[in-house]
């Protein structure tokens, strides 16, 4: 994967395009909520919270450690919230999917499955990989009932992962699609986003 690129995706609900140090303001607008970062690693729901946020993830990027991308609602044309590539192992033919949010007001709306097919559909297409992973904290049952109602598979517990806020170390749950099931989940779970042809 080229974390130089600009890499544009697009379906019929969503576009997914490079995050930027100006996409603050855009952000700003969605992203001060708490309870959306209530199982995140980091927070963004204040001003110097969501400035740290942006930044950390460009600079991730120019290290080749992760891919921002804003999330656009193509009903209203706003940015709606934002997700990343990460944990990309081109030697394995994986990624990871994650770091995603999207502003109340565009929660169980579609918008966040339609980012996820987006995302998919480049990881097993352009990019010709053959796993990808997400993960979540334990505890945020919605993210994981949002995540087995995608198609992922549940694989395990990873105990006491990796620090989180407040001190804790978090348990995280790992859920992967791989290859084989992606031409299934395109005509079933994601297929109001397929182009009709």
């Amino acid at each position: 994967m080229d974390f130089s690129a600009n890499v544009v995706l697009e379906n019929n609900r969503a576009r997914l395009r490079p995050l930027e140090i100006g996409d603050y303001e855009a952000l700003k607008a969605v992203a001060f909520e708490e309870v959306l970062w209530r199982y995140t690693l980091t927070r963004g729901d204040d001003a110097v919270s969501l400035a740290a946020y942006i930044r950390q993830a460009l600079e991730a990027r120019e290290q080749g450690l992760r891919y921002p991308f804003v999330i656009v609602d193509r009903k209203t044309g706003a940015v709606a919230g934002s997700t990343s590539y990460y944990n990309v192992v081109p030697a394995d033919q994986r990624l990871s999917i994650g770091y995603t949010w999207v502003g109340t007001a565009f929660q169980r709306s579609g918008l966040n499955r339609a980012a996820k097919h987006l995302l998919l559909s480049h990881a097993f297409g352009q990019l010709g990989y053959e796993r990808v992973e997400l993960e979540t904290d334990s505890r945020n049952e919605k993210s994981r009932t949002a995540m087995a109602r995608m198609g992922a598979t549940e694989e395990g517990t990873l105990r006491s992962h990796r620090p989180t806020q407040g001190g804790i170390r978090r348990d995280t749950v790992i859920f992967s699609i791989i290859r084989s099931e992606w031409s299934e989940l395109r005509q079933s779970v994601f297929q109001e986003f397929e182009p009709r042809g």
